[in-house]
């Protein structure tokens, strides 16, 4: 009895099967660790090679500069294109991208702050679910659609002139068009209106990691804030938005860098004055000053890159 229940250790063990796939499989089985190189070669490839590769040579174009007089590439290794960067016009575009990258976050944030937060503590059910279509379905349109739908929007002869008028606050948005820096003739032709624009096509990408992030924050840590004397504003400050913190800093990733490589939404919506994304195509179509367009793509790589060291040293992706 005790003999027929042992059996036979080869007997446990299924046969080699038999053909070249059969084989194949067999042999990636056995080793693990092959069948990860063979998975991970193929896209390790087109990144250092599609992206890293483009990279590098772009970084390189960028320390050649043009001939004055033949206009071709001069291939010396020369750090006058990135001091033309300094000249006053080009500076200005670097300036200006800047600084509206740095509005729209700081705008994308408060927006997204109070909506992310009900949608993380009261929303239930069907109004999550309605919540995240109400976010997700401006992604699912056409990007260009969007852009000239509020082209039309902000015209001078568009709803929100008209809307404007029948309020009788027609006295309102001249004066903010009168503006020297923000106004122009009509919204569409402004920067508050390339502002505006800019805040609606990134809004989502800092509304979701701030409501994931708000989802992570206990609720009992609230009530225990309340019922040790804080008001909303003590608990705010000193508990919510330090929570809440990590998830902020990841949308502000998306709309800060969007914001400084867009070149369409300046060039359907806004003034004649550039920035750095107008001024990479200008450079390389137009003008063909490829190395100069090399040097102002540099710009965002290296403002990003400061911005990603200075958000780790401060601790803000330890909770992400």
């Amino acid at each position: 009895m005790t003999a027929l229940a042992i059996t036979k250790p080869e007997a446990s063990i299924l046969p080699q099967r038999g053909g070249f796939f059969g084989r194949l499989s067999d042999s990636l089985w056995r080793h693990p660790k092959l069948l990860l190189f063979l998975m991970l070669t193929p896209p390790l490839l087109w990144l250092g090679i599609i992206y890293i590769g483009s990279l590098i040579a772009l970084l390189l174009q960028s320390f050649f500069s043009i001939d004055d007089f033949s206009g071709m590439v001069n291939y010396e290794f020369t750090l006058d294109t990135y001091a033309q960067l300094l000249n006053p016009g080009n500076f200005d575009i670097i300036v200006r991208t800047i600084l509206m990258a740095a509005l729209v976050t700081v705008a994308s944030a408060l927006v997204a702050f109070p909506i992310a937060y009900y949608a993380a503590r009261y929303a239930q059910g069907k109004w999550k679910a309605l919540f995240y279509l109400g976010v997700m379905l401006p992604l699912w349109s056409s990007y260009l659609v969007k852009i000239y739908a509020w082209k039309l929007i902000l015209a001078k002869e568009g709803i929100l002139t008209w809307l404007f008028d029948k309020l009788y606050l027609s006295w309102l948005l001249d004066g903010v068009l009168a503006l020297p820096v923000v106004g122009g003739n009509s919204l569409s032709v402004s920067y508050l209106g390339t502002f505006i624009v800019f805040v609606y096509i990134w809004l989502p990408y800092m509304i979701l990691p701030t409501q994931a992030a708000l989802e992570r924050v206990p609720g009992n840590l609230i009530e225990a804030s309340a019922d040790l004397g804080a008001t909303p504003h003590q608990t705010f400050r000193t508990v919510l938005f330090p929570l809440a913190l990590p998830g902020i800093v990841a949308g502000s990733i998306f709309t800060f860098s969007l914001t400084l490589g867009d070149y369409i939404i300046p060039q359907i919506i806004g003034s004649s004055r550039l920035f750095i994304g107008q001024a990479v195509y200008t450079q390389q179509g137009t003008a063909g000053n490829v190395p100069l367009a090399a040097a102002f793509s540099v710009v965002p790589i290296v403002i990003m890159a400061i911005y990603l060291w200075l958000a780790k040293r401060m601790g803000a992706f330890d909770a992400l």
